[in-house]
């Protein structure tokens, strides 16, 4: 009997990956609000990061971010991807992992999503199906 047989690899990050993640997400936050890159694309801009997920082995980590806003996704992301060598350096002086990660910024769409979702919900055609029995009809008792 193995031990190993039903374990897979969509039981979801371990609990040293979230906390390096974690450790990861609040240094590259004060990283980036220092504001020590020199990019037109990057100007002005503020970038919340939201989660980072490092690899299994801890070489590498997907940051996932969005510009405060959501204008100019694209530019930002990629601002931060052409400076990730340098990002990473700065994260190596600022954490005490063995391994500084090599980085890859996307795009974090959740935002969107929810605010699609939200817009959903608030359309009249749900809020029809949400209203009780009781207020759809005729008040004749009030």
């Amino acid at each position: 009997m193995a031990r190993h047989q039903g374990h897979s690899r969509e039981t979801g990050p371990s609990q040293r990956q979230l906390r390096v993640g974690e450790v990861l997400r609040h240094a590259l936050s004060d990283i980036l609000s220092r504001a020590d890159i020199r990019d037109p694309d990057l100007d002005g801009v503020s970038v919340t990061i939201t989660q980072v997920r490092p690899s299994p082995d801890m070489r590498h980590a997907v940051i996932y971010c969005e510009p405060l806003g959501g204008r100019n996704a694209e530019h930002v992301i990629g601002a931060l991807n052409r400076h990730r060598g340098f990002l990473r350096g700065l994260l190596g002086h600022g954490i005490t992992l063995k391994f500084t990660p090599e980085l890859r910024f996307v795009e974090d769409t959740s935002f969107a999503e929810a605010e699609k979702i939200e817009t959903l919900l608030k359309s009249a055609r749900v809020q029809r199906d949400l209203k009780p029995a009781d207020e759809g009809g005729d008040n004749n008792g009030a």
